[in-house]
Order: C-alpha cells, then structure tokens, then sequence
C-alpha cells in the first residue's frame, strides 16, 4: 500500500489575494525549485505530502488589478507590499476569478487615495451557485481564507461555497467558523473538515508572547500585567484601523495568550492587537510585548520584547502546513473542525493545547493516532 500522498497535487483555492496569498503563491513555486533546500519549512513531510504538493487551481478576489489575472501576475499587483523572496512565478498560472463585495471591502479602504487602497473591479461578481460549480469544475479540495480581519458575512459566504462542493476549509482570519459551535455542526453534518481560527504566524508576535508568558508561569512568576503592541504598513493594518473591524482580532490574540495563564487576567490587566498603521513599514510587522510580574516574595520583574518580522511570509508558512493536513483529514473522510490539527498553528482553535503539546499532537495526528491526553 502506497502512503496517503496520491499523484495528484493538493488543489487548492485562494480566497482573497492579498499579501499573505502573495507569500503563499510565491512560497509553492520556491519549494517546487528547492525542495528539500528550501529554508523555513516546518513539517517538511506529513504523511507524504510536501509543500510542493500544494497545485494553486484559483483564487478568488474583488480589486480590478487582480480580477481576470493569473495567480503568478496578482501577486505583486498592488496593493500588494510584501517581500518579493522569489519572483518565478511564470507557472503560476491559475485565474483570479470576481466574488462578491458583502463585508469584504470596508469603506475606508475605498477612500484611502494612496495605491494601499481597494480598486473594485467592473466585472459582475460570481453567484454563489457560479462559485460552488466553479470548485466542482477544478476539482478543488481545500479552500484557503485570506480576507481581509472583519470580513464576516464574507466568510461565511465562502464557508457555505464550500460546504456545498465538498472542498475542506482553512480559516486564516479571525471570524470565528472552526471555533463556533454551529459552524461546526455544519461541517460535521456536510462531511467536510475544517482547520481554523487565524494563523498564529511561524515566529510571530502571539507565539513568542505565549512562549514567554508559558516560561513565567512554568518558573512560578506571578503575572500581573502584559500588553503586545503592533504596527504594520500593509493593507491589512489599514484595513483595520476601523475598531469595528478589529474586535475579533483583539479577542483572538488576546485568548491566545490568556489560553496559557494559570489564572485569567482582568481585562484592566492584558491590552493585545494592532495598535497603528504606519505606511512606510509596508508589510513589515513591529510588535512591542512586555510582562509584568512578581518573583519569589514579590520581588518585582519585567520584559520587554521588540519583534520586527515581515508580516505575510511569516503566515504563509503555516498555511503550506495547514493545507496538506486539510488534505489528509480530507483524505481520511474526516468531518468537522480538526482539533488535532488547529490548536498548533490557529490562534483561536476549537482547544487551546500547549504548544509543544499541540506539536506533538500533529505529529501523532499524522502518523494516524489518536490526540495524546
């Protein structure tokens, strides 16, 4: 019997190509030409599938410099601004294709006169019987979700595209489907897996924040208070300097980090999320963490971190990850949110797990075990 990694590659669709679609389009091709030298992968295999096994079959968009392009093309269309690490992109040639507008586009980010702007494409958008037929066409069997944060009724609508033609889901942005008990229901009753809530990026802000407030807990540090500061130039923090926006992203992030405190902080106590747009950082990501706590009598204590990371990359590593283990749930005729999936990669999994734990537990999920207690 041959391993769960058939011939065919992991056809996949890209809902919203953005910065984060960039670094994931950009990032099949490098690992198609490095292969095993390619740097920054994490779970080179899983279960035999590679990164390169990842086929980019369409995406879905609204902005007039991405409609109607291929892939390849889109990725550096602005508003785009993340890193260029690798520009071959000739063979990624696969059609952006017009969804509706619903909550995806916000206001200001058709008012802002700067290029970091929506430009709404003059084609009509496809129905959501058009897009269900158009999965079904291409054979998609993963959805990703790169909208831009607030995007609600987007979502959902992408979600049910997806129930109806079978294609596993994975949620990147923090609207809350993997995580929510009746999505879930839905996902289990359609036959159709899904990883989620929002990417905990590869060596971002939340992971370290969680990294150094695990530590102080494990050493018997009594937290009193901790913030996480971040700014950003890319569409996404434009996009959410409306508060409206933000409110699911704060309570993301900031159920990420309470997730592994002993004891809650007051909400007086913990401030987390992006704090401000600053246009000339591009898609570079500057967080501020600090911790304040007490010793051994009292004795009082703090740490103060900055990161500066660039922001999309750092995402789209965890998606090549979450979209082979889609795939293998997929395989495996699993259904509903896959716990053992989420909880290492999602900031807002359906289990918040350690996370050392939860990398083991992938580790185990693959190989086909049940998650260890």
């Amino acid at each position: 019997m041959t391993s769960e990694a058939e011939a065919s590659h992991i056809r996949t669709v890209i809902v919203g190509v953005g910065n984060c679609a960039s670094s994931l389009i950009q990032g099949v091709a490098y690992c198609r030409e490095m292969g095993e030298d390619a740097v920054g992968v994490s779970f080179p295999n899983l279960a035999g599938f590679k990164p390169e096994d990842i086929e980019l079959v369409a995406g879905f968009d609204v902005d007039s410099r991405k409609v109607g392009k291929s892939l390849g093309e889109a990725a550096f269309a602005e508003p785009n601004c993340t890193e260029k690490f690798y520009t071959k992109l000739s063979g990624q040639t696969a059609k952006i294709h017009r969804g509706p507008d619903l909550d995806g586009v916000s206001w200001h980010m058709l008012q802002n006169p700067a290029d970091r702007s929506f430009r709404l494409s003059q084609e009509t958008a496809l129905s959501k019987v058009e897009i269900v037929a158009k999965l079904k066409e291409l054979d998609a069997e993963v959805m990703i979700i790169f909208l831009p944060v607030g995007s609600q009724k987007a979502v959902e609508f992408y979600v049910e595209c997806a129930l109806e033609a079978g294609v596993a889901v994975v949620n990147g942005i923090p609207v809350f489907i993997a995580s929510h008990p009746v999505w879930a229901e839905k996902f289990r009753n359609a036959g159709v897996p899904i990883l989620g809530d929002d990417f905990k990026a590869q060596f971002g802000a939340t992971i370290v924040h969680r990294t150094i407030a695990n530590l102080a807990e494990m050493r018997g540090v009594e937290i009193d208070r901790t913030y996480q500061l971040n700014v950003g130039g890319n569409t996404d923090f434009l996009n959410m300097t409306e508060q409206d926006r933000l409110a699911k992203k704060r309570e993301s992030k900031t159920e990420a980090v309470q997730a592994v405190l002993h004891d809650r902080l007051k909400d007086t106590d913990i401030r987390i999320g992006p704090s401000d747009y600053v246009p000339w950082l591009n898609d570079r990501k500057v967080a501020y963490v600090r911790l304040e706590g007490r010793l051994f009598g009292g004795a009082r204590t703090n740490i103060e971190i900055r990161l500066d990371v660039e922001d999309s990359p750092n995402a789209a590593a965890e998606a090549i990850v979450a979209i082979r283990l889609a795939r293998i749930a997929k395989d495996r005729g699993m259904s509903g949110p896959i716990q053992e999936a989420s909880a290492f990669l999602f900031k807002h999994p359906p289990e918040q797990i350690e996370d050392t734990d939860a990398h083991d537990v992938i580790l185990n999920f693959v190989k086909g075990g049940e998650a260890p207690v």
